[in-house]
C-alpha cells in the first residue's frame, strides 16, 4: 500500500497476516510486498539488525490441505563491525524461509510437538520464522570489505593505514632468548 511518497506503507504489525482474504480452498494463493518494523534486536557479536529497522519482506501465501504455506525472502539492515580491522560496517541481510502453518487440530487430534507453527484463528504470526531465517544468515565474519587486511598482530595499527612496508624488526621471542647466545657454527 503505497503512501504518497511513492514508499509502502510501514506496517506496526508487520509479522501478524490475516489469512481470511486466502480462502481454505487447496491452490488458492496471494503474493504480498509489505514492510515492517524489528521488533527486537537479532544477532550478537560482531553484527546483528537492530531494534526498530524495517525490513523489506516479499511473501507468497498459499492454502494447502493441511493449512497456510508461507514462502517468501526478507531484506534487513544490519550494523556491527569488521572482523578483521574492527571498523564500523553496515551492510544487508537477505533471507530466505518457507513455513506451513497449520489449523488447530480438534481437541484429542494429534500432539503438538513444539516444532509445528499453527494459525491462531484466521491469523498468523511470521516473526519467529523470520527471525529463525535472519539469524542463521547472519555472517559469522563479516567484513568491511573483502581485500581488509585487518590489524597488525603487534601494535594493533590498521594495516591499510601504515602500508606495506609496515613491520617491527626481527625480534627474538624471550624464551629462546639463551639459544641465541649460543653459538652453533663449531668446526669439528
Amino acid at each position: 500500500m503505497p503512501k504518497g511518497n511513492g514508499k509502502p506503507a510501514v506496517h506496526n504489525d508487520g509479522f501478524r497476516f490475516d489469512t481470511r482474504v486466502l480462502g481454505r480452498g487447496p491452490g488458492e494463493f496471494r503474493d504480498e510486498k509489505r514492510t515492517a518494523i524489528v521488533p527486537e534486536g537479532l544477532g550478537s557479536g560482531l553484527v546483528l539488525v537492530p531494534v526498530g529497522a524495517i525490513v523489506a519482506l516479499d511473501l507468497r501465501f498459499e492454502a494447502v490441505s493441511e493449512g497456510v504455506l508461507v514462502t517468501g525472502s526478507a531484506v534487513a539492515p544490519l550494523t556491527g563491525e569488521c572482523a578483521r580491522c574492527l571498523d564500523p560496517l553496515t551492510t544487508d541481510v537477505e533471507a530466505s524461509f518457507q513455513e506451513l502453518y497449520r489449523y488447530r487440530p480438534d481437541p484429542g487430534e494429534g500432539e503438538d510437538d513444539g516444532e509445528e507453527r499453527f494459525l491462531d484463528g484466521d491469523f498468523l504470526d511470521l516473526a519467529p520464522a523470520f527471525r529463525d531465517a535472519v539469524v542463521l544468515a547472519l555472517p559469522l565474519s563479516p567484513l568491511c570489505s573483502e581485500d581488509c587486511l585487518g590489524l597488525c598482530a603487534e601494535c594493533g595499527a590498521k594495516l591499510a593505514d601504515v602500508g606495506p612496508g609496515h613491520g617491527h624488526g626481527e625480534r627474538v621471542d624471550p624464551r629462546w632468548g639463551a639459544l641465541a647466545k649460543l653459538d652453533f657454527d663449531q668446526d669439528a
